[in-house]
C-alpha cells in the first residue's frame, strides 16, 4: 500500500492501540436488508468517503449486514485507515468476500470485517507500505502499518502475527511463511490459517452460509460525483489534464486575449486541481502557488511585454506547483528521491508532449482549410489565386445622386447604374447630387457637387 505523508502516523498508532478493544463476538444479524458494496480499483480518499456514506446508509436503514465485495490491488494507506476505522465502528455486521484480490490496502480493509470469505482463486496479503515508485516506506511508517494490521486482525479474533507477516518480510511463522518472504495467501491457505472463515463460490453463497439468502438486497453504488472524482484523480487523467492546461496556456500567451485556448487552460486547471484537492492529494497552498504563477505570466505578457523577471518567476511557480501536486507525500516528511524522480519524469513527459503538440499545430494547422476560415492570412498574392477587382475608369467624373445616406459608404445612382460608393471626408444625405472623384479597383469615391 502507498503512503502519502507521515501525518497519518499518529492516526495509525492510535488505532493500533485501541483496535483490540473491539469485542470478539459473533455478529448478530438484524431483520433488515443486506447492503452490497463493491471495493475495487485504487483505494483513495474518494472511495473512503463512499464507504463512509454506504455504511451510514446501512445503519440508518437498520440493515442486517454490509456485504463488501473486495477486488483491489491496494492504494493509499491513509485512505485505507479511514475505511478501517469506519468499518470497525460500524453498528451493523460487516462481511467481506474477497473476489479475486485483496492485496496491500485491500488486505487491511478485509481484516476489518466481522466475517471474511474467499472465492476460488482469490489471494490476500502483500501489505507492505511503499511509496509511489514502489520503494519501501521508512521504518516508522512500516512499524505503524504493522501495528495497524495486527490490531485490526486481533479486533476480530484473528492471528495478528499472520497479519503482520503480510507487512514485514522479516517475520517467520513456522508452517506459514519463512523469513525473507512477504506473506500472500491463496484462498485455501487463508481458510487453513484462520484468516478467512470459509471458501465460497460467490458472494451469494456467503450470504446463504450466514442465513441471509432470503433477505432483501440493496445494491449500494457510488454517486455520480464520487465516480467523477475517482476518474479525474487517476494518474492517466491527471497527465492529460495537465497537458490540456499547459497547452491552453501556451497558445493563449501566443495570441493574447481571452479566447478558446485560455478557456481550455482554465477548465484543465480546474479539473486537475479540484479532484486532487478534494481527494487530499493537493494542498490549498499548491493551488495558490499555481495561481500566482499564472498571474506573473499575465503581467509579463500584458503589462511588461518581453521575457524578464515576471516571466521567469511565473514559469517557475507554475511548473513548481504542478510538480509538487504530483508528489503524493508532501507534508511533515520530505518526499523520497524516487517520488521526486517519478513526479519530475511525469512533468517532463508532459512538457515534451506539449512541445510536440505546439510544433505540430504550428506547422500543419494553418494549412488546413477549416482553420484558414477562422483567421486572416498574412498574404493575399496572385500566386494563391487572389486578385483585385479591375478599375472601371469610365466611372471617373460621372455625376449622380446618392440613393442611400453615405456614412461614409452607401449606394449611388451614376448615370442609371447602381454603384457602391464611399464619400470622402463627410457624411452625405440620401438624394444629394454627387460626383465620382476617384476609382481604385472596387473602391469608388464620391463627393457632393457644390451648389451652383
Amino acid at each position: 500500500m502507498r503512503f502519502r505523508s507521515a501525518s497519518v502516523l499518529l492516526a495509525l498508532v492510535l488505532l493500533a492501540a485501541v483496535g483490540s478493544a473491539r469485542a470478539q463476538a459473533a455478529p448478530e444479524f438484524g431483520d433488515g436488508p443486506v447492503y452490497r458494496v463493491t471495493i475495487d480499483g485504487m483505494i483513495d480518499a474518494a472511495l473512503a468517503n463512499y464507504i463512509d456514506r454506504a455504511v451510514s446508509d446501512a445503519e440508518a436503514d437498520s440493515a442486517a449486514a454490509v456485504l463488501l465485495t473486495v477486488d483491489t490491488f491496494g492504494g493509499l494507506i491513509d485512505a485505507a485507515d479511514q475505511i478501517v476505522k469506519r468499518l470497525l465502528r460500524a453498528e451493523v455486521p460487516v462481511v467481506a468476500v474477497i473476489d479475486k484480490n485483496a492485496i496491500s490496502a485491500g488486505a487491511l480493509i478485509s481484516y476489518a470485517a466481522d466475517r471474511i470469505y474467499v472465492t476460488p482463486g482469490a489471494s490476500m496479503g502483500a501489505a507492505t507500505a511503499v511509496n509511489a515508485t514502489g520503494e519501501y516506506a521508512p521504518e516508522k511508517i512500516q512499524s505503524a502499518t504493522r501495528a495497524l494490521i495486527r490490531s485490526t486482525a486481533e479486533a476480530n479474533g484473528r492471528d495478528g502475527r499472520i497479519a503482520e507477516a503480510m507487512v514485514d518480510e522479516r517475520i517467520e511463522i513456522e508452517g506459514v511463511v519463512g523469513e525473507g518472504e512477504l506473506l500472500t495467501l491463496s484462498a485455501s491457505e487463508a481458510v487453513e490459517f484462520g484468516v478467512a472463515d470459509a471458501e465460497v463460490a460467490s458472494p451469494d453463497a456467503a450470504l446463504a452460509s450466514l442465513g441471509l439468502a432470503g433477505r432483501e438486497n440493496v445494491a449500494h453504488e457510488a454517486s455520480g460525483a464520487e465516480k467523477v472524482l475517482r476518474f479525474l484523480g487517476s494518474p492517466v487523467m491527471a497527465s492529460l489534464l495537465m497537458l490540456m492546461m499547459l497547452g491552453g496556456l501556451y497558445f493563449e500567451l501566443q495570441t493574447p486575449g481571452v479566447g478558446f485556448a485560455g478557456a481550455m487552460a482554465l477548465v484543465g486547471a480546474g479539473l486537475f486541481f479540484a479532484p486532487h484537492y478534494l481527494l487530499g492529494l493537493a494542498q490549498s497552498w499548491e493551488i495558490a502557488l499555481f495561481a500566482v504563477g499564472i498571474i506573473l505570466l499575465a503581467v509579463e505578457v500584458f503589462v511588461t511585454p518581453g521575457f524578464g523577471v515576471f516571466g521567469i518567476a511565473g514559469v517557475v511557480a507554475t511548473l513548481g506547483a504542478l510538480l509538487i501536486a504530483l508528489v503524493p507525500n508532501i507534508g511533515f516528511q520530505f518526499p523520497s528521491d524516487g517520488e521526486i524522480a517519478q513526479a519530475t519524469t511525469t512533468l517532463a513527459a508532459t512538457l515534451v508532449l506539449l512541445v510536440v503538440l505546439a510544433v505540430s499545430l504550428g506547422r500543419y494547422l494553418p494549412r488546413s482549410e477549416r482553420f484558414s476560415r477562422l483567421i486572416l492570412a498574412d498574404e493575399l498574392s496572385a500566386v494563391t489565386g487572389h486578385t483585385s477587382s479591375d478599375t472601371d475608369e469610365t466611372l471617373l467624373g460621372l455625376r449622380g445622386r446618392a440613393i442611400t445616406s453615405l456614412r461614409p459608404s452607401g449606394t449611388a445612382d451614376l448615370n442609371g447604374r447602381r454603384v457602391d460608393v464611399v464619400a470622402t471626408g463627410q457624411f452625405v444625405d440620401a438624394g444629394t447630387e454627387v460626383e465620382v472623384v476617384s476609382v481604385r479597383g472596387s473602391v469608388v469615391e464620391v463627393r457632393p457637387v457644390p451648389a451652383a
